[in-house]
């Protein structure tokens, strides 16, 4: 017997529709590229998105069809994805900072037959554009006023594109599950692979990420997206936001600490989300300029682990709850976030710290386990270090044009990291597995010494590697950046860390430099310093 309700698929562009007759006027603020502060609101933004769809429908875009963005977060970015998915076709979101190799590549494989892209990466495109073998239009996201002169056959500007579209359009009918999204890992090593979202993912995921205890999102919520959207569907803020009416500010371009704090006061925002690296230069910002946060109540901080330090700040200075995110590409890509379940709910202090260091626990619609080598399931003690594996209805079960198989005989896919989870299901990341450092027989996390070096006065990035040992396997090397204008010794970073780890976790030795590389979504390359230190010899190394 089968269920007698009505067959309403799960589509994104419905989201827009409730945004539109619900919350109409409910503002979308964009910092513009070309400079001004540009607003509108979730009605206009919906009949933009339907010229989109008309002019898409007109160029011969059909169901299935790939069409690129190289964009920041504006309100032409957030119109284009929804006219890209109303017309049937797949948004695909390139990450600019990227090498241009790389974005060669995912263009090719994925054969975008438009592109749009802002001012900013023009040159960038016309640089590439030979080696962009099925595109057949670029669509550069600015008015005739602003648009350039191009090296580019194909270019248009976008106002002029859309302007002989009137939007009398119906949005095409697609199967729930027929893809919606398309965006690549950023591949730290070999090419970059494809992770390709459903409209029904999409709008399961978005429900999971406004819940109570995940983000908490609400009307009431002025939002702040610094996560771009070329980063894993922007968190979900681009879909979760509008769907539950909330007010949304979109930053552009101006990422420093001075802009963004300069959108949360001016557009009193009360969500905000970004990496690590974005709210330490806020907090730089605010202690050198004495500068408050009346209207922010939350940031949801993801994209790497946060360091104590900066969870104290926000909690403890600026009276602004941090809620601690994990996920991936491949998740959609909410995977856990940390809010307090009741079980902690009489923490204070450096206990409650303890627990808002972890990643916290998944919502319903993720599911998680961490295994031995062997596939083995390990116990939920808070202490067992395993491989972390995820299963759910918005986590990917192949990548795009990818033969291998990527799940467990139970579904599970393995996440790559390394993580324990408690009694009371908060995980913790420890390290990716290849960068977990193997110490006479046990791991140590390296993870987990960054961020306690990171709470030095003095420091303002850190990384820690393995470096191989004749005795230990591995030990580890602690590489710092200092802080502007200070010199801190070694023994001053090593004195910071002691009592906050096992003694056998600690450092073997300190080096100083003044940058650590990145990949394209702002991650610590690893494999990068390991080159860079493959000849290092600890001073340990001759000691029994």
């Amino acid at each position: 017997m089968q269920g007698l309700m009505q067959d309403w698929p799960l589509l994104v562009h419905k989201i827009l529709d409730h945004a539109a007759i619900q919350h109409g006027g409910r503002e979308v603020v964009s910092r513009s590229v070309e400079g001004p502060i540009h607003r509108t609101d979730y009605s206009e933004l919906r009949h933009r998105s339907l010229r989109v769809a008309q002019a898409l429908d007109r160029f011969g875009i059909v169901g299935g069809d790939r069409v690129a963005t190289l964009a920041w977060n504006t309100w032409r970015h957030l119109e284009i994805w929804y006219g890209i998915n109303g017309v049937g076709a797949i948004y695909h979101t390139i990450n600019p900072r990227l090498f241009p190799e790389q974005i060669a590549y995912i263009v090719n494989h994925a054969a975008d037959r438009i592109l749009f892209t802002d001012l900013t990466f023009l040159p960038l495109v016309e640089a590439l554009a030979g080696h962009l073998k099925t595109l057949e239009l670029v669509v550069v996201m600015t008015d005739a006023e602003h648009m350039p002169d191009s090296k580019l056959a194909n270019a248009v500007s976008y106002e002029e594109w859309i302007a002989g579209c009137d939007g009398n359009f119906v949005w095409k009918d697609v199967d729930e599950n027929a893809a919606s999204g398309m965006c690549y890992t950023s591949g730290t090593t070999g090419n970059p692979k494809g992770v390709v979202y459903s409209h029904r993912s999409n709008i399961l995921h978005a429900m999971m990420a406004a819940a109570t205890d995940m983000m908490g999102l609400s009307f009431n919520d002025t939002v702040l997206p610094v996560v771009p959207m070329f980063h894993a569907n922007c968190w979900s803020l681009a879909f979760a936001a509008p769907m539950n009416g909330a007010r949304l500010v979109m930053p552009g371009a101006k990422m420093d600490g001075a802009s963004i704090w300069e959108l949360l006061d001016s557009e009193k925002v009360t969500l905000s989300a970004a990496v690590p690296t974005v709210w330490m230069m806020l907090l730089q910002h605010m202690e050198e300029t004495g500068k408050k946060l009346p209207h922010l109540t939350r940031v949801v901080i993801g994209g790497a682990a946060c360091p104590r330090v900066i969870i104290d700040k926000f909690e403890n200075d600026y009276d602004v709850q941090v809620i601690h995110a994990w996920g991936m590409t491949e998740l959609s890509p909410l995977g856990t976030v940390c809010t307090i379940k009741p079980e902690y709910g009489g923490l204070r202090g450096e206990a409650l710290l303890d627990i808002k260091e972890t990643q916290g626990h998944p919502p319903f619609g993720v599911e998680i386990k961490i295994t031995n080598d062997a596939g083995k399931s390990l116990p939920w003690d808070g202490k067992t270090f395993g491989r972390l594996k995820v299963r759910g209805p918005a986590i990917a079960r192949a990548y795009y044009r990818d033969d291998s198989d990527i799940l467990d005989d139970e579904g599970y896919m393995d996440t790559g990291d390394v993580a324990t989870i408690d009694q009371n299901g908060y995980m913790r990341i420890t390290d990716r597995s290849k960068d977990v450092i193997k110490s006479g027989g046990e791991w140590i996390s390296s993870i987990d010494l960054e961020n306690i070096a990171v709470g030095h006065p003095h420091v303002a990035e850190a990384a820690v590697i393995g470096i191989a040992h004749p005795k230990w396997d591995e030990r580890p090397l602690l590489i710092v950046v200092p802080k502007k204008g200070e010199t801190p010794e070694a023994e001053s970073i090593l004195a910071h860390l002691e009592g906050k780890v096992a003694k056998w976790w600690m450092p073997d030795a300190v080096v100083f430099v003044e940058e650590i590389p990145h990949t394209a979504t702002g991650k610590i390359q690893k494999m990068a310093l390991r080159e860079k230190f493959s000849d290092y010899v600890l001073p340990t190394a001759d000691q029994d």
